[in-house]
Formats: C-alpha cells, sequence, structure tokens
C-alpha cells in the first residue's frame, strides 16, 4: 500500500528538500507545498521507472557525496590557478579513456555525472558497449594517474553503492 502512495520514497525526500531549498522560505506553507510535490512527482513518473535503482548501502552514498563536494571545492581553486597563472602554451589537456567496472546505468551515469562536475573534467562520451567512458582534463601531466585516481576514489566506492 505504502509502495503504491510513495513509488519512490527517497526521491519524495529529495524532491521536499530541493522545494525547501529553491523556495528559501522554511515555512509550513513551503513544507507542505513540497510534500505535494514530493508525492506527485514519483507517482506520475512511476511508470516510466520499471526497474528502480537499488541503492545498497545509504552510510557510503553519503560519504560519497562528502568526497565529491570537496573534490569540487579544491578543483575549483585549482582550476582557477590554471585560467589565472598558467600560459596557453604550457597547459597540457589531455583525453582519457577510463575502462569502466561498473555495469548499471545509475552507477555509470553519477560517475560521468561526477567527472563533469569536477572542475577541470568533462566526460564526453560513453562507448557503444557501454565500457569506457571518454574524458577530457583541462591540464593534466600525468593522465594514467588521473584515469586510477578517478576509477579508485569515484568509481570504487560507487560500485560499493549501486552493485
Amino acid at each position: 500500500m505504502i509502495r503504491r502512495i510513495l513509488p519512490h520514497p527517497h526521491l519524495t525526500v529529495l524532491l521536499t528538500v530541493v522545494w525547501l531549498l529553491l523556495a528559501n522560505a522554511y515555512t509550513l506553507n513551503s513544507l507542505v507545498f513540497g510534500l505535494i510535490l514530493g508525492i506527485v512527482i514519483p507517482w506520475i513518473t512511476a511508470p516510466y521507472w520499471p526497474d528502480r535503482p537499488m541503492v545498497r548501502n545509504i552510510p557510503k552514498m553519503v560519504e560519497y557525496a562528502l568526497i565529491v563536494l570537496w573534490d569540487i571545492l579544491v578543483s575549483n581553486v585549482v582550476v582557477a590557478k590554471i585560467v589565472l597563472f598558467t600560459p596557453n602554451a604550457k597547459l597540457q589537456p589531455v583525453w582519457i579513456s577510463i575502462p569502466l567496472d561498473l555495469h548499471t546505468p545509475e552507477a555509470i551515469t553519477v560517475f560521468a555525472g561526477t567527472i563533469t562536475m569536477t572542475p577541470g573534467t568533462v566526460a564526453a562520451e560513453l562507448s557503444a558497449d557501454g565500457h569506457s567512458l571518454l574524458v577530457h582534463c583541462l591540464h593534466e601531466t600525468d593522465p594514467e594517474g588521473a584515469r586510477d585516481g578517478m576509477k579508485s576514489r569515484y568509481e570504487a566506492r560507487l560500485k560499493e553503492i549501486f552493485e
């Protein structure tokens, strides 16, 4: 019965919190409207989600989010230094192909999104077979080290969360 009313309970909570943050007003009206959105949107979109992604480890998901936020902050400073103080002639942009150990579409999407959200890197393309991800780095002197760092820092954690 609960699954009929709340087909995606985590999404309901997330939408409610996002609404409160967007409304920038923590009133009872904002909370009620956020809950209405959080219930109606997942209920309407439930037929388009035949297979729900299974999150296996919530504490690992929180840890992953904190690591990504920290990496975004650090990367912003690094990219700002590159943009302000590195001449164009000394930039070393590089394309890196990352072989994927992830298999679920949700995990691959979060991995690519994480790479793109981190300043200085962009996930450009997923191979047709879904086994590798092409990433562009703004300035990288050690492509193999960057690839291994992304795999160990992000992909290994996502494997624990989703698979």
